[in-house]
């Protein structure tokens, strides 16, 4: 993929949130419906607002480690200039979302400060 923080698969399990606005709302939405449909992921709902860390709405899917390595070039090919954050699911928000954060185009400032005590 040629970028500095490309998605690795050194975890079990994974989020990838597609980043949208309302100009890329349609696009965003069945990107993340083609998603579930072509790898058989688990797809949250579309958020229209700026939810948890996530500084732009978006929109979660859920993969392991066994769909990874066909999930995340498919995705890089697919999004089209959306950003999306792919972390690992650890148990350590603060961790997943820093150390374990990769980007599929240009990384966003996530508003960590929600993980800390």
């Amino acid at each position: 993929m040629g970028i500095e923080n490309a998605p690795v698969n050194h975890h079990d399990y994974y989020h990838a949130h597609v980043y949208f606005e309302q100009e890329t709302l349609a696009f965003a939405t069945k990107l993340c419906e083609q998603a579930g449909e072509r790898f058989g992921l688990s797809i949250g709902r579309a958020h229209q607002k700026n939810v948890g860390p996530h500084p732009k709405w978006s929109c979660q899917i859920s993969f392991s480690s066994s769909e990874f390595d066909l999930f995340i070039p498919w995705l890089e090919k697919e999004r089209h200039g959306l950003t999306v954050l792919v972390h690992a699911l650890t148990g350590n928000n603060l961790k997943d979302h820093t150390d374990y954060a990769y980007w599929l185009g240009k990384p966003a400032e996530l508003n960590l400060s929600i993980f800390k005590n």
